[in-house]
């Protein structure tokens, strides 16, 4: 039976559609950051040398998305330009749905899905997969090679306050990709490294990790490059993008 899943079935689902995969699975997602429940099933699925395709659309991967892929043995990986669908299958069962393989999409965001099954609808499932090995002919396979990135200043990190600290809003801001200290100005959010690699695909909603004006860890983007707490308080100081 067709089901409609909210996002806790989605999680629910997407969990079992990996679990019960034994001769094939597709995940297919723009953005990747898998939380750690996922990374453990696909390392008992690489054991066991299941054929696994991961097809992603955004080229820059976290350093430690990289790093994990580089120990799996059986994923495959590919990159999709212009990937927006969301899918992920086994030999009997597929998801669609608006939830990329994301740990914040999975925990903050509200989604919804289409769960599907190969007993039940046949033709739907086999035509779900039919678009599934298209993306997969079209993408571009990668040898993941980025080395390990050793954390440094974790203990340092991990004692960081969480609150937004007092800022001066003509004064100095964060890159809301690697943290560095820039000019404090939300309409150019990144330091110039990380603005280059941003700007060859200048996805406004690209996921990152940092607000711009306090520094916290808090998923922003171009778009939206502070907290909610800095956009409020400095909303009528600083120029935003919306």
């Amino acid at each position: 039976m067709t089901k409609f899943l909210d996002t806790t079935g989605i999680s629910y689902h997407l969990e079992q559609i990996v679990k019960k995969s034994s001769e094939r699975l597709i995940l297919i997602s723009p953005f990747l950051k898998i939380n750690n429940r996922i990374k453990e099933l696909l390392e008992d699925k690489d054991r066991l040398k299941i054929d696994i395709r991961v097809i992603y659309g955004k080229n820059e991967l976290q350093p430690q998305e990289n790093n994990w892929l580089i120990s799996m043995n059986s994923i495959r990986t590919s990159f999709c330009e212009n990937l927006h669908a969301k899918c992920y299958m086994n030999e009997n069962e597929a998801l669609i749905t608006s939830m990329n393989l994301y740990e914040f999409s999975q925990a903050n965001n509200n989604e919804m899905g289409i769960f599907v099954t190969k007993e039940d609808d046949e033709e739907l499932f086999n035509d779900i997969y039919t678009e599934a090995k298209r993306l997969i002919r079209i993408s571009e396979e990668l040898k993941v090679t980025v080395e390990k990135v050793v954390q440094k200043n974790t203990e340092t990190k991990s004692k960081k306050s969480t609150k937004p600290k007092k800022v001066d809003a003509q004064g100095e801001g964060h890159c809301i990709r690697c943290n560095k200290s820039i000019k404090l100005n939300p309409l150019v959010p990144y330091c110039k490294d990380c603005y280059k690699i941003w700007n060859k695909y200048g996805d406004d909603e690209y996921p990152e990790e940092h607000c711009h004006i306090c520094g916290t860890e808090k998923e922003t983007t171009m778009l939206k490059p502070t907290c909610y707490p800095c956009y409020k308080k400095y909303k009528n100081k600083l120029e935003f993008n919306i």
